[in-house]
């Protein structure tokens, strides 16, 4: 334990099949709190559930019902919701091209997932929050600071989870919950590890702290902004990168 009083806190995670989703899972479970592993991939919440002792559930987070039925269950399993990591994004499989060239089911997708979901998924956790109030966490990118080519469709679909984060800070801070983004830079997971060959020394040299980044290195900031050290800090987003982006 760290002295974040997240213990008995009730979490939960989306796209916690992997990667950044069950880094997350895994923290907080680290700190006391129960957390419901969510993912589309059932299978993979399942398996980070088994790692971290708390629960799973599958979720469609651009579908209204499944992300309701994903709520309803962390109150029938937990009691509530205290805490929601919107992690869930396509990301993984995204063809890098120009921006003439993108797909528009392809562009459809990315924001059904990466936009609606976010949105999608406070909304179902928002009566819960309320109760007590509480701390959303939206994932975004540190690639929205730089601008990265040929990736027209996620830079835009992390940005717009940057201006949709402000926009909820406003209308729940009167319900006592704040709502920040993280801005990750390029992290090695295994969807990363699966875009390119040299991703272990991809952009290091671009960094303060010259060293490739790992989930690790991420889940301090969403513990300590879902903590009660964080109550007056919302509509935040915080770049962790190493130092590539100083804006």
């Amino acid at each position: 334990m760290s002295g974040l009083d997240l213990a008995g806190k009730r979490v939960v995670v989306t796209g916690a099949a992997g990667g950044l989703g069950r880094a997350f899972a895994a923290a907080f479970a680290r700190e006391g709190a129960q957390v419901l592993a969510a993912d589309i991939n059932l299978k993979g919440a399942e398996e980070t559930a088994g790692l971290t002792g708390g629960f799973a559930g599958a979720v469609d987070v651009t579908s209204q019902a499944s992300t309701a039925a994903l709520a309803a269950l962390a109150a029938e399993k937990m009691g509530g919701i205290d805490i929601l990591v919107n992690n869930a994004a396509i990301y993984a499989g995204l063809e890098r091209k120009g921006f003439e060239s993108i797909d528009e089911a392809v562009w459809d997708k990315v924001m059904a997932v990466n936009v609606k979901g976010p949105w999608q998924m406070t909304r179902a956790a928002a009566p819960h929050l309320r109760k007590q109030g509480g701390a959303v966490i939206n994932v975004s990118s540190a690639t929205v600071m730089s601008g990265s080519p040929e990736w027209l469709h996620y830079v835009s679909s992390k940005g717009a989870v940057i201006a949709m984060t402000r926009a909820l800070a406003r209308e729940l801070g009167d319900d006592r919950i704040t709502v920040n983004a993280l801005a990750p830079g390029f992290t090695l997971t295994e969807a990363s590890l699966g875009l390119m060959e040299n991703a272990a020394s991809y952009g290091v040299t671009r960094g303060a702290i010259k060293r490739a980044a790992g989930s690790d290195d991420m889940v301090g900031a969403a513990l300590f902004l879902s903590s009660p050290l964080a109550t007056f800090i919302t509509g935040q987003t915080l770049i962790i990168d190493g130092g590539r982006q100083f804006l």
